[in-house]
């Protein structure tokens, strides 16, 4: 165990399986020394969550619904009167109908679009907004994203608009809450064999497209994103805030893929 975190608290949502992105950063975080809260929607997921949260020694799960402003206010009321400060939010939620993460993005309906951006970018705010009077020595939020913000990926359809949308929220909170030492990023790995990445269409096909085709000849691995991830929250990132750090294999700068691959 090392201790670039030792003494820190922090809360982790959006862990769904040993295969999360968000597990991912909370396994390296109790590697190095953070204690951990984890939140859980409903009675299925907690029976997932909890023997995650227990192999990292923690016992601290909440029962979470972001669109539910009584479920998020317990939730917050209860890591206060646990620990009194928080240190860091890992916030790893999104949501989409599957059904429309196939086809054009133009048939989009009008409920799923209100949904997606409900869950996948305002619930950021709602967080932040919960998570900052208990940040009385700064802290850290980060949240997830991908170049699907601003490239057009396929089948990502509303889920880029709803992330390009959660990339500008990142910047004006990180200017909000700036004077008080919290520093808000994102992270954007490139595709991930994730249950949320599999409900895209042809996510099979993306995956390997990127493999071969990024500079590194790899996709993100978790232990990649959980390093980042633990750079960003250690002192070590005291300076870096309102950023998009991508961890991708190098894919994003490409302007077409490999010679070998035309």
């Amino acid at each position: 165990m090392g201790d670039l975190l030792k003494g820190k608290r922090g809360l982790v949502m959006g862990v769904a399986n040993e295969r999360s992105i968000a597990w991912g950063i909370a396994k390296a975080a109790a590697a190095e020394g953070a204690e951990l809260a984890f939140s859980y929607q409903g009675e299925a997921f907690g029976k997932r969550v909890e023997p995650l949260a227990a192999s990292v020694g923690s016992d601290f799960l909440v029962d979470v619904d972001v669109t539910d402003d009584a479920s998020l206010e317990a939730a917050f009321a209860a890591i206060g009167e646990r620990w009194g400060k928080l240190d860091f939010v890992i916030h790893a939620i999104a949501f989409s109908n599957k059904d429309e993460l196939t086809g054009r993005f133009m048939n989009t309906s009008r409920a799923n679009f209100k949904r997606s951006l409900e869950i996948s970018c305002y619930s950021l705010i709602e967080v932040a907004r919960r998570a900052h009077p208990l940040m009385t020595e700064g802290g850290s939020i980060i949240t997830l994203t991908y170049g699907g913000s601003n490239r057009v990926t396929p089948f990502y359809n509303v889920m880029g608009v709803a992330k390009a949308a959660l990339e500008s929220s990142v910047r004006y909170l990180a200017n909000d809450l700036g004077p008080d030492n919290i520093r808000v990023n994102a992270i954007s790995p490139g595709p991930m064999k994730t249950l949320a990445g599999a409900a895209i269409g042809g996510a099979r096909k993306t995956f390997r497209h990127t493999e071969a085709n990024a500079p590194l000849r790899a996709n993100a691995t978790l232990e990649a994103i959980g390093g980042t991830a633990i750079w960003m929250l250690s002192d070590w990132g005291a300076c870096t805030t309102g950023e998009i750090v991508t961890v991708d294999g190098g894919y994003h700068v490409l302007g077409m893929p490999q010679s070998e691959n035309l």
